[in-house]
């Protein structure tokens, strides 16, 4: 989506979702590091979407500077440590991030479930591998599932992250129901594996 600028400064330029995701962040009204930005991307946008690399972060920093969408500036550090840049989102990239969540198409979401391609070859792999690639996913989304609880506990303070709580809330559903779907396809696979022994297709 390209957004218009106002008055003789032509078009603004098309961002990349990281972008957008990166000026999201800012938009709760923080001054905050790379570092710290880093750091509530794993904490919210890793749950639903990903979380850019710090490469990616200061990458986009540089070109919401330059876009006029963010500012930073240098905090001198009087421990004798590096000194830090923080960023602060502008009115401009209020405004353009707004314009963004609002009117932006909506995406529909691209699956890629690794565990799920992997069992789609299960022709190809021993009865006992299929079933530890479908524990390994479980540990995975239970693990996530209670990443999301600790961060919901860690967010319900602050008032400014009622929304990314919600979606806090929409992960933890969300691995819950990827835990409950590999326990079911583990005793899809049992129920298979008996009906091959059966016809005597598998020994």
């Amino acid at each position: 989506m390209t957004l218009k600028r106002q008055g003789k400064e032509g078009e603004r330029p098309a961002l990349p979702a990281t972008s957008w995701a990166v000026l999201g962040l800012l938009s709760f009204g923080r001054e905050l590091s790379g570092y710290d930005l880093k750091k509530w991307a794993d904490a919210s946008l890793g749950f639903f979407y990903w979380s850019p690399s710090f490469s990616q972060i200061y990458s986009e920093l540089k070109r919401l500077e330059k876009t006029g969408f963010a500012t930073s500036r240098l905090i001198v550090q009087d421990t004798g440590t590096r000194d830090k840049r923080v960023y602060r989102i502008t009115d401009a990239g209020t405004d353009a991030v707004r314009t963004w969540a609002r009117e932006a198409p909506v995406d529909p979401p691209v699956l890629k479930h690794g565990p799920m391609l992997r069992l789609w070859l299960g022709h190809l792999l021993e009865p006992e591998q299929t079933r530890e690639v479908l524990r390994q996913h479980r540990e995975f989304a239970e693990a996530m599932r209670g990443r999301a609880l600790t961060d919901i506990e860690s967010a319900k303070d602050e008032a400014a992250w009622a929304y990314p709580a919600l979606t806090l809330k929409w992960a933890e559903r969300h691995y819950a129901a990827e835990r409950d779907l590999a326990d079911a396809m583990l005793a899809d696979i049992e129920e298979l594996e008996a009906a091959e022994r059966e016809r005597g297709t598998r020994p």
